[in-house]
């Protein structure tokens, strides 16, 4: 196949483009990414060799590029979307423009390659079905988001499949849920904390820190998505999450990290919550299992890679931090 990766130079895009192209070598990846802050060429540094991928910088709601783009294209699958609930609480336009426009460009690109087009994959969140106080939501459960971050999403994804419905493009949805691992932006939660704690600087954390999120390593991710785009029945919504096990409180999540770097628990400092904290996400992942999929990476086997990682490629995550990034971490955090 040939396949058609929008926010591919992203964190879980450009592990999924470095997947397929060491597990499908006779397939080919065609990356489309606007290389915002969180979209970065050095996630795919070294893939620029190979006769099977190409990069094009461009933004998913470009109809015309899109159109182009897909029209040449056996699959698509869309990472592309503006992600971070922090951001969305106040910069909500730019979601709504890229996680909602920025699919029906997509939609409508694939509804004109129909005939030739096998599927369309959109990637979702678990925050769409909103805070689950107990048990864990099956693609079933209603949708309840409750952020612009997560509306943002559900709004994507329900034209997504409204474009399967009315005019038979094939779409699927997958919903994930937190993942971790190489190469995801400092702001977000795990990497923020391990890279405060390599630089002794304090861990933030929102409210009492008992907010509960379903971890997953971005490898078991990919290979959930890879998985759905090649056996997934046409119209349906696939969960892929870390399990039961894998869900933990902020603030174990900071007290597994301080362990794993040596550093005093007495760096956590507790902040002024955020609006609308959802308590908990917990979701049931027994669709995708029963296709055969299973996750490879525990919690504490999934940290330790990603910590490993953060420690080893400083140079990385040190030119993000030094940027924008200083001016809004002060915004966030500093003057909670």
């Amino acid at each position: 196949m040939k396949i058609l990766v929008a926010g591919g130079a992203g964190f879980i895009g450009s592990a999924f483009v470095r997947y397929t192209l060491e597990a499908y070598p006779a397939d080919s990846v065609l990356v489309v990414d606007k290389l915002t802050y969180a979209g970065n060429m050095e996630n795919l540094a070294g893939l620029e060799r190979l006769p099977n991928y190409e990069f094009v910088r461009g933004d998913i709601c470009d109809r015309q590029l899109m159109q182009e783009l897909v029209a040449n294209c056996d699959a698509v699958v869309n990472f592309a979307a503006e992600t971070h609930v922090d951001r969305a609480l106040v910069e909500a336009d730019a979601f709504i423009r890229t996680d909602v426009y920025g699919v029906y460009s997509l939609a409508e690109a694939c509804k004109s390659a129909s005939r030739s087009l096998k599927l369309f994959v959109q990637i979702s969140t678990d925050e769409v079905y909103g805070p689950q106080y107990e048990g864990a939501a099956t693609e079933e459960s209603p949708i309840r988001p409750t952020n612009p971050y997560s509306a943002s999403k559900a709004g994507g994804e329900l034209l997504a499949l409204s474009y399967h419905r009315s005019f038979g493009v094939p779409v699927i949805v997958v919903r994930g849920s937190n993942n971790m691992g190489p190469r995801q932006h400092p702001e977000k939660f795990i990497p923020l904390l391990i890279t405060n704690a390599l630089e002794d600087k304090e861990l933030p954390i929102y409210g009492d820190g008992l907010y509960v999120r379903e971890w997953i390593y971005v490898d078991d991710f990919v290979r959930g998505v890879d998985l759905v785009l090649r056996q997934g029945e046409v119209g349906e919504v696939y969960n892929i999450g870390g399990g039961q096990e894998n869900q933990k409180t902020q603030l174990e999540v900071a007290h597994a990290v301080l362990e794993l770097l040596g550093k005093p628990k007495s760096l956590i400092k507790h902040v002024a919550d955020r609006p609308g904290h959802d308590r908990r996400y917990s979701i049931d992942s027994s669709k995708v299992q029963a296709l055969g999929w299973r996750r490879q990476y525990g919690f504490d086997a999934a940290l330790e890679a990603t910590v490993n990682w953060y420690r080893a490629n400083e140079s990385w995550w040190r030119r993000i931090k030094s940027g924008e990034f200083a001016e809004y971490y002060r915004r966030m955090y500093e003057r909670r």
